[in-house]
């Protein structure tokens, strides 16, 4: 029976590392605790930054160690971490670390792979998802410390489904019979994006191929897009696309606006709509003909499917994106490990509150709590008062089904690259525009995400 989790450790166990954790880390001798740890953080928009540095506070009060806290920006951070890198000034920790920039640091030999091992030991490896734990280990070594996860999702109207005797949408069977059932001149079956130079449309699409069990790479390392799987995949997206949803290149914006107006029965969207869709944000509201005079009408009667199942798939997956805690080659080991593992325990439903619709707890025994933090911008509600036990009940347990291109094979970089050139979003526009037929577009994919690749490596 896995031991009982327990939500507050003590100080003196978070801080009282062994002699024998620095000694694994490469030094022969302990090593002295730093009176100050650098942690650069990815959560950094202004209220986010500031909840962050209460938790630094508190930590500092308890443990005498100072947090230098800096907020760095996504889309700078490989730029930022090279020049770090380069200079000697590598921060000791780094948080909100999508899966494809630890394997970015992985890559580059800038992680100690030592102590995530210790700190989740410490913190008990049992009282942690263990999908999330896969996604950051390679060759037997945990890379980072997985402290949260957004899902991609299927959302669908209950009411129409209910009213057609529809099951809900799990299945690309169900998926396709309930978009041609609900098609109409007033309603599309689906909207979903297909904008060629969109960054959510490859997403989406990675959540429908990873059902089929269509991978970016085989487990070598060989791009495994031309497979019969992938071919089917591509087919199957564009065949919703072309029959039944809204006409257009569709993108992450105009698939909200579509679904949140009543005029599709199903969206695919990542979990951060959930607040959205509640009504709790006053410039993206639904504005469907009952949302007028009830905010949340839309959320009580739209269902959530997060694992897909394709007739290749192996089992359901979904596309999800882990963040974690890395620590640095060169930080100073015994403070922070103390300080992540404060971070994941008594900081952790804190941290998790920044943004609960898009912060899923990896560690379990947080569920509960995470389901009663207020979600908002403009307005803040739990999302226990607006969604379903159902609901939750799903996200809660979707980081199991998490899965991702290339991050189990440590293609990280390529990973990276192929989200700045978009080779899937320009093929399966192809497929929609009539000039490549599904088995084309996958090979063209395929070609041009080996093109990528061979750059990478020169």
């Amino acid at each position: 029976m896995p031991r009982k989790v327990t939500t507050v450790l003590s100080t003196a166990l978070l801080v009282a590392l062994p002699v024998s954790l620095t000694a694994a880390c490469g030094g022969d001798e302990p090593q002295a605790a730093a009176d100050e740890i650098t942690v650069w953080t990815e959560e950094n928009l202004p209220d986010r930054m500031a909840v962050q540095q209460r938790i630094v506070t508190e930590f500092t009060q308890k443990t005498g160690i100072r947090v230098k806290l800096v907020g760095v920006a996504e889309d700078q951070f490989s730029q930022t971490l090279t020049a770090a890198a380069a200079a000697g000034e590598l921060p000791d920790a780094i948080g909100a670390l999508p899966l494809a920039a630890v394997r970015e640091m992985e890559a580059n030999d800038l992680l100690d792979t030592e102590t995530p091992g210790q700190v989740v030991d410490r913190l008990g490896r049992d009282s942690f998802s263990p999908r999330p734990l896969e996604l950051n280990t390679s060759g037997g070594k945990l890379l980072a410390v997985p402290s949260d996860g957004w899902a991609q999702l299927l959302l669908y109207r209950k009411d129409l489904f209910e009213a057609a005797g529809l099951e809900p949408p799990d299945t690309y069977e169900r998926l396709r019979a309930a978009a041609a059932e609900l098609n109409s001149d007033g309603v599309a079956g689906i909207t979903m994006a297909i904008a060629p130079k969109d960054s959510f449309t490859a997403q989406s699409f990675e959540h429908l191929a990873l059902a089929n069990g269509c991978e970016l790479v085989d487990p070598v390392g060989a791009v495994a897009l031309g497979t019969p799987g992938c071919a089917q995949a591509f087919g199957f997206y564009a065949d919703l696309i072309t029959k039944y949803s809204v006409k257009g290149k569709q993108d992450v914006d105009s698939t909200r606006a579509t679904y949140f107006a009543g005029k599709a029965a199903m969206t695919i969207w990542s979990s951060f709509i959930l607040d959205e869709l509640a009504g709790l944000r006053n410039d993206v509201l639904p504005s469907c003909a009952r949302c007028r005079t009830d905010r949340q009408w839309l959320a009580r009667n739209t269902g959530v499917v997060t694992a897909l199942k394709g007739p290749a798939g192996s089992a359901p997956a979904q596309y999800g994106e882990i963040v974690s805690w890395a620590i640095t080659r060169d930080a100073a080991k015994e403070p922070t490990a103390a300080f992540v593992s404060y971070l994941m325990n008594e900081g952790y439903a804190r941290w998790l509150g920044m943004a609960p619709e898009g912060k899923f707890p990896t560690r379990k025994g947080f569920e509960e709590q995470w389901s009663k933090l207020p979600a908002g911008v403009d307005a803040k509600k739990p999302l226990a008062e607006v969604y379903p036990a159902e609901v939750l009940d799903a996200l809660r347990a979707s980081p199991g089904t998490f899965a991702r291109w290339g991050i189990p094979q440590g293609q990280g970089k390529l990973v990276g690259a192929i989200m700045g050139e978009l080779p899937v979003p320009k093929a399966l526009s192809g497929i929609v525009d009539g000039s490549l037929t599904p088995q084309a577009a996958a090979e063209q994919a395929r070609s041009e995400v080996e093109t990528i690749k061979r750059g990478i490596r020169r």
